[in-house]
């Protein structure tokens, strides 16, 4: 599975505003109703799911990087945002660390197999340094969706 094939270009923040964990999630999830993969009255929901998803424990993998994510019936295909928080949130990752790097992974509940595809094409990707700084450095929208692309062509 590639990046490309289930982040949504149009709903990536290349600098996210959000200070808190909450307030992250809920941007991120914006981003995805405004690029119209979100049905307005779903969103909260979402938000909702994601939130009950980080009590059992943090989506904050360590290394400056969090992967919320949950499955919810709305969406009817895997979809995936990114955004970069350019001076860290407290994600209560396992490393103690702030998250810089967020992918935000929503998946219809019919599909696990792709959920699970999805998390490890993405966790397969952020063990790469250089994927992440790069991530890092990026400020637009294209920059990153560059990278993504760079990384699938980069696949075997």
């Amino acid at each position: 599975m590639k990046l490309t094939e289930f982040v949504v270009e149009r709903a990536i923040i290349p600098d996210l505003k959000a200070t808190t964990k909450d307030e992250a999630i809920k941007e991120m999830i914006a981003g995805l109703r405004n690029a119209g993969r979100i049905a307005n009255d779903h969103d909260g929901q979402i938000v909702a799911a994601i939130l009950k998803r980080e009590e059992l424990g943090s989506t904050g993998i360590g290394r400056g990087v969090a992967v919320p994510h949950t499955k919810h019936p709305s969406v009817d295909s895997l979809i995936c945002t990114v955004a970069i928080s350019r001076g860290g949130l407290d994600f209560a990752s396992l490393d103690g660390e702030d998250v810089y790097i967020l992918f935000l992974l929503v998946s219809p509940p019919d599909r696990p197999g792709d959920h699970l595809r999805g998390l490890e094409t993405i966790t397969r990707h952020l063990k790469s340094d250089d994927f992440c700084r790069f991530l890092r450095q990026s400020s637009t929208q294209a920059q990153v969706w560059d990278l993504l692309s760079e990384a699938d062509a980069g696949q075997t």
